[in-house]
């Protein structure tokens, strides 16, 4: 898709600028800012949805949502706001006192016209499944270890097994080891001809206007009504704690309270940038769960 001056709309979105990497000190240009440790596809949406919203000065920083909460479990980062892509992981690596849901997502094939898989996916000329476990087809991926999005392409391709009826065990089938990109670098693997295509969330897809196969709900984790199906499924991080599969649904904390970090926060979890960025917002979201501060509930 190009606009009238012949430059595609692509080009223009994965040249905005990156989230900051500065590190969640507080502090930007010798001014206090709101600080912020963000799952890897929320970066988009906070960095250009998020900052112009609010008057607040923002320091975003990004990383796999697993690889986040271990950073500040250890001490590494201490930021005001985190936000991740899986709530289960506030419990698991953080044990927060409470949480907010405030988005979801799908999971989504994402391919490149322009190469032979691409061709092959595009107007659903072939099963999407029989395209990636042809051999000349290579499917970029995040580290499960450290990203959601990672353990959840296992998740998806466990359970088109099943769904599909397929001969051989997709989920270990599919998967190429050598071929793991951080979660902000993976769709940009396109533009270098180093992958074909990949397991996304609708949003990042969307963003970058790729192209995408659209999956079952029964396998591409955004149902409520289909939760139980997804929770056959499961993967052990490195630390040993076990991940199960369930509804894609993006959580956030507020740990430093002011007036400031509180309105960044409010419009965080409530702005109408959410779905401008391509993310599900339900009716009932935020959801809150734990013992909310009363001043974020009034």
């Amino acid at each position: 898709m190009r606009d009238e001056s012949g430059v595609s709309r692509r080009a223009v979105l994965a040249a905005l600028p990156a989230v900051g990497l500065a590190g969640c000190s507080g502090v930007v240009g010798g001014g206090e800012a709101v600080s912020m440790l963000v799952a890897g596809s929320l970066s988009n949406a906070v960095e250009n949805g998020l900052r112009p919203a609010v008057d607040a000065r923002l320091q975003p920083e990004a990383h796999g949502s697993a690889a986040a909460a271990r950073l500040v479990a250890d001490g590494g980062k201490d930021p005001d706001i985190v936000s991740l892509a899986d709530v289960t992981l506030f419990d698991a690596l953080l044990s927060v006192d409470w949480l907010a849901e405030f988005a979801t997502n799908a999971l989504v094939v994402a391919y490149d016209p322009d190469t032979g898989a691409g061709r092959r996916l595009s107007g659903g000329r072939d099963p999407w499944y029989e395209v990636l476990l042809a051999e000349d087809t290579s499917l970029g991926r995040t580290d499960p270890d450290l990203d959601p999005l990672g353990y959840r392409t296992l998740f998806c391709l466990e359970l088109a097994t099943g769904y599909y009826g397929t001969d051989r065990d997709l989920r270990k089938a599919v998967p190429e080891p050598d071929q793991r990109y951080p979660e902000t670098q993976l769709l940009s693997q396109f533009e270098t001809g180093a992958i074909d295509a990949a397991v996304v969330y609708r949003n990042m897809a969307e963003q970058r206007d790729y192209d995408y196969v659209d999956l079952p709900a029964e396998i591409d984790l955004s149902d409520p009504a289909l939760a139980e199906r997804y929770g056959t499924t499961s993967y052990e991080l490195a630390d040993e704690t076990v991940v199960s599969g369930d509804v894609i649904s993006y959580g956030s904390t507020l740990r430093n309270e002011s007036e400031r970090t509180r309105d960044v926060f409010e419009t965080h979890i409530t702005g109408e940038y959410l779905t401008d960025f391509g993310f599900t917002v339900p009716d009932d979201y935020p959801r809150y769960t734990g013992n909310v501060p009363e001043s974020l509930t009034d």
